[in-house]
């Protein structure tokens, strides 16, 4: 593959760039799955204007880095992509890709949910909702906890939050 297996970026993805650099050169895929992730207009019952991510570079890299290996691992895939974007995005904008090719389709719907599972506990992000009664980090969810747990991997995130302190998910 040809393309970086990890992109933190402000710019917009192409799905179908994304996917064609993945799949390049590579005879044995059979499977491609893939995972676009975008912003709401409505969080926990209130109205999104915008949604502010930030990261720490380098490390952030290194961190879903690690999630592929351990995707790598697990499953039978032949390459991942994670493309993730930084700064102020409005509602419709694309977050997050994660892209997986495989030569059966089984293996690559499992790792992308696992690799997509694993980047919202444990990826260093901090997301900013602004709305009209302002501005709020978003916390993480119990659920997605409950979703990583069931890859055997224990997050605590939700559990371990401060009240108003920024977090990862």
């Amino acid at each position: 593959m040809s393309a970086a297996r990890v992109s933190i970026r402000s710019d917009d993805f192409d799905l179908g760039a994304e996917v064609a650099a993945l799949r390049q050169g590579d005879g044995g895929v059979g499977a491609v799955a893939a995972f676009i992730g975008t912003v709401r207009d409505r969080n926990d019952g209130a109205a999104v204007q915008s949604l502010e991510l930030e990261h720490y570079p380098g490390m952030t890299e290194a961190a879903i880095e690690a999630m592929i290996d351990e995707a790598m691992r697990r499953f039978e895939i032949r390459a991942a992509r994670v493309v993730h974007r930084v700064g102020v995005l409005t509602p419709s904008a694309q977050i997050v890709l994660v892209a997986v090719t495989s030569a059966h389709r089984g293996q690559a719907f499992q790792a992308c949910e696992f690799l997509m599972d694993y980047l919202k506990t444990q990826a260093p992000f901090w997301k900013k909702e602004a709305g009209p009664g302002g501005a709020r980090w978003v916390d993480a969810r119990v659920a997605d906890d409950a979703a990583l747990a069931r890859w055997g991997i224990a997050a605590g995130n939700a559990a371990d939050r401060a009240g108003d302190a920024p977090d990862k998910r």
